[in-house]
């Protein structure tokens, strides 16, 4: 058997750990970040944005003028508002003064002052839009026939909203068919007028 060679290779060993021991361990060099003072931060951070103050009148006579013009603008408001009021006030008493000269014209069954107060024109619907007839040659042959024939009409409103060009009545109607003092027919009716110019332009039952 050949001979074990173990003092060769603890000679090699010793040879490379003795060049090992020679070499010097350096660490690296680390370099610090340089910041340029000169520039300014543009960078685009969220919530770094400082908000800017409102503007303040700078002197008394800046802010009285400023509290002026608000309470200016205050006051036309209120006026632009009344304007429109009285206007619409004004409408409404206008129509409501044309729907009670019709109701007297009705109940005393005049249909010269009847259709007096009805334009050229009138339209007549069933709720919503259901066309009965138009016109007064055709509200003459409808209401003149039924006040020739009943022997008393009386229509008196239960409860009456008014607005502008639209009055609506919740009426209460009585008819004598043969002795004018005898009721025999009562109901109630809900009826919708609109004026325009002084004339009752159209006129909305409902069922």
């Amino acid at each position: 058997m050949p001979k074990s060679t173990n003092t060769d290779k603890s000679d090699t060993d010793k040879k490379v750990d003795d060049k090992l021991n020679t070499i010097e361990y350096t660490a690296p060099e680390l370099k610090k970040p340089v910041i340029d003072t000169t520039k300014a931060d543009d960078s685009k951070v969220l919530g770094n944005e400082t908000p800017k103050p409102v503007e303040k009148p700078k002197n008394k006579i800046e802010k009285a003028v400023a509290v002026a013009e608000a309470e200016k603008a205050v006051t036309q408001a209120k006026e632009a508002l009344t304007v429109k009021q009285q206007t619409k006030a004004k409408q409404s008493r206008e129509s409501l003064a044309v729907v009670e000269q019709l109701v007297k014209a009705y109940n005393a069954r005049n249909i010269e002052e009847f259709i007096r107060v009805y334009d050229e024109d009138v339209e007549f619907y069933i709720f919503p839009d259901e066309l009965l007839f138009k016109g007064k040659e055709k509200l003459i042959a409808r209401y003149g026939l039924m006040f020739k024939k009943l022997k008393c009409i009386h229509s008196s409103p239960i409860k009456r909203i008014v607005h502008g060009d639209i009055v609506i009545d919740h009426e209460l109607s009585e008819t004598c068919s043969t002795d004018e003092k005898v009721i025999d027919k009562r109901s109630e009716l809900i009826s919708s007028y609109q004026v325009k110019n002084g004339k009752i332009i159209r006129v909305l039952f409902f069922r």
